[in-house]
């Protein structure tokens, strides 16, 4: 039974928040699924559409597209006899989210190595 403590419900959202990234990402480390992310941004495109300019089957293709939609990253819906893929930007917030905070502690750490040896370089002169 889960608790209804805010303390738990943090954790909840933080342990859904990393399976999200975790299936984004893993998402996203396929080439084909690039290029498939990179056509939808775009527009919106059929499952024979995107599979035009690739030498893999549409099976392969809707494969990968099932993988992108169960990640959050596309949705399909249908319009008449089309099913359309769409690209969900939201789904790309989380992400940029995350990396740009490895980014600004990154240059953080820079930023004091570059005071250190500029530090260093004074005493030693």
């Amino acid at each position: 039974m889960a608790s209804s403590t805010p303390a738990s419900a943090d954790l909840e959202t933080a342990a859904a928040d990393e399976d999200q990234l975790n299936r984004a990402f893993a998402a996203l480390s396929d080439p084909l699924r690039r290029k498939l992310v990179a056509r939808l941004a775009h527009g919106d495109a059929t499952v024979n559409e995107l599979a035009e300019p690739f030498t893999v089957t549409l099976q392969a293709v809707s494969k990968h597209l099932k993988v992108l939609e169960d990640a959050g990253l596309i949705t399909r819906r249908r319009d008449a006899q089309r099913r359309p893929c769409h690209l969900e930007p939201s789904a790309f917030g989380p992400l940029a989210l995350w990396i740009e905070a490895y980014r600004d502690r990154t240059e953080e750490k820079y930023r004091r190595l570059d005071a250190l040896l500029a530090a260093e370089e004074g005493n030693q002169a």
